[in-house]
């Protein structure tokens, strides 16, 4: 069922309007959200208003696009905005495909990829096919619209002079109505033109992308016949023997790296010694190499469970011993490679990149687990749905636990425990950090010297705050940003024994003196 052109075109066109107005000159902050929430209502609207209702799966997509754009002007972390932002998208993309028919939780990751790209071929096309069928399907539409605008284009043109000649005639009168007439007309400032006309295209493109959409959802979203279900979309060309030599031979490799694991590294010390190691110096090595074994392994279990021939229940039987086996090695690597990792921040302190290691490895971990059990039952092409849900869970879990604000408590326990604090890697943090930050200085178990690293750090936060503050416009309101700056206003009258030299060196009240990174 096509949608109809009266209220597909002003509902789209409302939109690209409020996409120029939420974001143009603006900083990103709800402003996103906002839009997000905006183009959902406005296309289910518009959809159910020509009788078109969701699959009741399709609303199950619903509470995860809430979220991650929530996430989007809560948290100010780098890689956590950035994919929320990319997961806020890719869901909504994933709605419009899947609404009316609802088979999502059935895709494989073949079915992902193919309604991707035609969803992408109807952002560039499908409203242009939809103009011209309109077009033919009413020849005379042009004239008759023609016919109602020629009135009301010959009214302006006659209305336009006089009132020129009025307006000239009472600013004259009143210098005040001159001014606010001067304010009023500035948007008409001929040198804005180029603007103007740069801020119209990009409207248009807006409501024509999200015509495309809407009609997409509307005409291509109900017939789901999934890819390679009843027969395989690649036909199967390794035979069993080739595919169990690739799994037996990259066990063999694995086993006898774990065997190491449990002799040396597992093992304590002293073991560690004989080899010619320090524990240091063995167990904070390699933690990045053996995720991406992980990582490869799992490619390698899809290719084989793709690509290779099972052609009967012993040949079966066996791929899903050698697939668990694999995959019980590479949980041993896992956690050790989980183990060093926590070694390596024991000794030299948590960054963000140990963070996202950290969260990535427990992810993948149960996405091997969630493979191994969809092999054991059969369902492979399932896949896709385990790779979704960790992907979600991995986005979601570094946005619940702010990383950031992670960071500054765990470095602050490691310096209570005699650590050395790096306060200018904690000034480098996001404005998740603040409220961390601003706990631990506050905290009357804080030893005097870390207190003063931490009052430091804060100094040139605030320092930072005061340079670049500016007043926003509401649709650039982000709650990680109006926090941190109501805490440093807060903190100030604290801080105000710290000064400031020439060259940005905070000097503590101790006369110590330390660096802000900028």
């Amino acid at each position: 069922m096509e949608l109809r052109p009266a209220r597909l075109w002003p509902t789209a066109i409302a939109l690209g309007w409020l996409l120029d107005f939420l974001f143009w000159r603006k900083d990103p902050g709800v402003n996103f959200a906002l839009f997000a929430a905006l183009c959902l209502a406005g296309g289910m609207v518009l959809l159910c208003l020509e009788g078109l209702r969701p699959a009741r799966t399709s609303l199950w997509l619903l509470p995860p696009i809430a979220f991650f754009a929530l996430l989007t002007f809560v948290r100010a972390e780098p890689l956590t905005l950035a994919l929320s932002y990319l997961l806020t998208l890719l869901l909504m993309g994933l709605l419009s495909v899947t609404f009316l028919g609802g088979r999502w939780l059935r895709y494989g990751l073949l079915d992902l990829l193919v309604r991707f790209a035609c969803l992408a071929g109807s952002v560039l096309a499908r409203a242009g096919r939809y103009i011209a069928a309109t077009a033919e399907q009413s020849p005379g539409l042009p004239r008759r619209l023609l016919r109602r605008a020629g009135p009301i284009l010959r009214g302006i043109l006659i209305a336009a002079p006089i009132v020129l000649l009025f307006a000239g005639l009472l600013s004259s009168a009143d210098p005040i109505f001159a001014q606010r007439l001067r304010d009023w007309t500035a948007f008409l400032r001929l040198e804005k033109l180029p603007e103007y006309l740069l801020r119209a295209i990009y409207i248009l493109a807006a409501a024509y992308a999200l015509a495309g959409i809407w009609l997409h959802a509307a005409t291509r979203s109900r017939e789901e016949k999934l890819l390679g279900e009843e027969r395989p979309v690649v036909r199967p060309f390794l035979g069993f023997p080739e595919s169990a030599i690739v799994l037996v031979s990259v066990e063999g490799l694995f086993a006898s790296f774990v065997a190491i694991q449990f002799q040396y590294f597992f093992g304590g010390q002293a073991n560690i010694r004989v080899g010619g190691f320090t524990y240091a110096e063995y167990a904070r090595r390699g933690f990045g190499e053996l995720v991406a074994v992980a990582f490869f392994s799992l490619l390698l279990l899809q290719a084989l469970s793709l690509f290779g021939r099972r052609e009967s229940l012993l040949q079966l039987r066996a791929f899903t011993g050698l697939v668990a086996a694999l995959v019980a090695l590479v949980l041993v690597i896992l956690v050790s490679a989980y183990r060093r990792l926590v070694l390596y921040e024991a000794a030299y302190g948590f960054t963000r990149l140990r963070i996202y290691t950290h969260v990535f490895m427990v992810w993948l971990g149960l996405l091997l687990v969630a493979v191994m059990v969809l092999t054991i039952v059969r369902r492979e092409r399932a896949f896709a749905l385990a790779a979704l849900v960790a992907t979600l869970g991995f986005v979601a879990t570094l946005g619940t636990m702010n990383v950031d604000g992670f960071i500054v408590r765990a470095n602050v326990r490691r310096a209570l425990a005699g650590q050395e604090l790096d306060a200018s890697y904690l000034v480098t943090l996001s404005d998740d950090a603040l409220p961390a930050m601003a706990a631990a200085y506050r905290a009357s178990t804080l030893p005097p010297e870390l207190r003063e690293a931490l009052g430091a750090a804060l100094v040139c936060r605030l320092d930072l705050h005061n340079r670049s503050a500016q007043r926003q416009h509401w649709a650039s309101f982000h709650f990680s940003h109006w926090n941190a700056e109501r805490l440093l206003v807060a903190l100030q009258p604290e801080l105000e024994s710290y000064t400031q030299d020439a060259d940005r060196w905070v000097i503590a009240p101790a006369g110590s003196r330390y660096p802000c990174p900028w």
